[in-house]
């Protein structure tokens, strides 16, 4: 039977990534090892026939995808409906600073974001209702195909919870590492079933394919 196959990374490590901000919609660019770690997915997805390469427009997850498409000759696309969870007046901060700035928030956890939001923020409903209908989009427009996706661990977990059929409360139970790789089947009868979850060339310096 007929499947499009996801390859779905997460960006690299993020700058700030020591001071564990809530980045979401924030800006944030990748270290040296980050960038590393794009040029080992790179090489090690140089060999499969991908067409499409799709990213969410903030830069961290953009500049994997053009040093991803840059070896296989793909120009990418950028959509903001792939960017992170939008975390609203928290964006950019520590969890430190964000209690102390707006201490009637303070019991808001991230287990609570499936159904609570932070200010001007995104649960995990809404994030689900903006990024699967474009995940949805790009298979019907690439059916049968390999399309890589680089996009952002909350985003990740959004994507393989629906393939997996999970509610959105068990989003934290899957770790999405730095420029992890997820592979994900799409057949055309709705099903999906995921072939690989968290691994690729940056962890445990695997190198196998692992399909």
């Amino acid at each position: 039977m007929e499947f499009t196959r996801l390859f779905l990374i997460r960006h690299g490590q993020v700058e700030n990534h020591h001071e564990f901000r809530y980045n979401g919609h924030h800006d944030v660019d990748i270290t040296p090892l980050g960038v590393g770690q794009m040029y080992k997915l790179a090489e090690f997805l140089q060999s499969e026939p991908i067409g499409v390469v799709y990213s969410s427009d903030l830069q961290r997850s953009l500049k994997g995808a053009e040093i991803i498409g840059s070896a296989i000759d793909v120009v990418p696309k950028s959509t903001s409906a792939l960017r992170e969870l939008h975390l609203g007046r928290w964006e950019g901060l520590t969890r430190a600073e964000a209690v102390e700035r707006f201490p009637e928030e303070s019991d808001i956890t991230f287990q609570d974001l499936s159904t609570s939001r932070v200010k001007g923020g995104e649960n995990l409903l809404d994030l689900s209702a903006r990024v699967m209908p474009e995940i949805d989009k790009i298979i019907e427009e690439h059916s049968g195909s390999q399309v890589c996706i680089v996009a952002h661990g909350g985003v990740n977990r959004v994507v393989l919870s629906e393939a997996m059929g999970l509610d959105l409360k068990n989003f934290f139970r899957m770790e999405q590492d730095y420029g992890c790789l997820n592979i994900i089947d799409c057949y055309a009868d709705g099903i999906k079933v995921v072939k690989l979850l968290n691994g690729g060339p940056n962890q445990n310096n695997k190198e196998t394919k692992p399909y």
